[in-house]
């Protein structure tokens, strides 16, 4: 059977499947499913720009950031008052193994002559230091007419004034009392440093005791705190005069 078998003579093939007929012209074009479809092009996003993030509204709101910042950290702050020192004493007794010769002096003041080298400089702290001190002396058993006061200008003229009492050998032991407060330049070490220097080169130098009752501290209300020192310094004199006098008796009786 030949190609045309079956169709009328001179009657053409129909086709076969509507998509083989050509469009007609003006007729919309129907682009094939799948077909990739163009993409809308997107605004450029400045650098350091993401999604969610604000953005200044504009360019003077963001230069006055560091405007702002500098003005506050020139305001004056709150002044943050320093925690209290607290006074650091480990307690505890020595041990002294028996059979071990002990020579122990007593803050006694019977038959004791005492001198109280005291600086005017912070009088108000130094005759607080020196009540404290002639009570003490008072409570060991000292009476007045053995106890002789010699002021001072300063803390720093202290250790003289101790080495001229200790010289003159009147005297079983010597107090110093006195006050020096921090300040804002170096004044402090070399006056604190010198008076606690100066005043043991006194007793060294002289064999006389001489006790430190000089207080070194930061503030007026520290001092204010510290002000039984005083009693503390008279009875470290009294215990050494004492230990003294037992060291000389043991080296006379041999």
């Amino acid at each position: 059977m030949s190609a045309t078998e079956g169709f009328w003579p001179g009657e053409a093939p129909a086709a076969e499947e509507e998509d083989a007929q050509e469009p007609q012209a003006g007729a919309p074009v129907e682009e094939p499913v799948g077909w990739p479809q163009p993409q809308e092009e997107e605004e450029p996003v400045p650098p350091g720009a993401e999604e969610g993030s604000e953005q200044p509204e504009s360019s003077s709101e963001a230069d006055l950031e560091p405007a702002a910042m500098a003005v506050a950290e020139a305001q004056p702050q709150p002044e943050v008052e320093p925690e209290p020192l607290v006074a650091q004493h480990i307690p505890g007794e020595l041990d002294i193994p028996d059979g071990v010769a002990v020579l122990e002096g007593s803050p006694s003041g019977t038959d004791r002559t005492v001198g109280v080298v005291v600086a005017r400089f912070n009088g108000e702290i130094s005759n607080l230091l020196l009540e404290s001190a002639l009570g003490a002396l008072e409570a060991a058993g000292v009476s007045e007419e053995r106890i002789t006061v010699m002021p001072v200008p300063g803390a720093f003229e202290l250790p003289i004034g101790a080495m001229a009492l200790a010289k003159t050998r009147r005297y079983s032991c010597v107090v110093a009392l006195g006050c020096v407060v921090r300040g804002a330049t170096a004044h402090f070490e070399y006056v604190a440093g010198e008076a606690a220097s100066g005043l043991q080169l006194a007793g060294l130098e002289t064999g006389v005791p001489v006790a430190f009752g000089v207080l070194t501290v930061e503030t007026t209300e520290q001092a204010e705190a510290r002000v039984d020192k005083g009693a503390d310094a008279a009875r470290a004199a009294l215990e050494m005069a004492d230990l003294f006098s037992q060291v000389r008796e043991q080296a006379r009786s041999g």
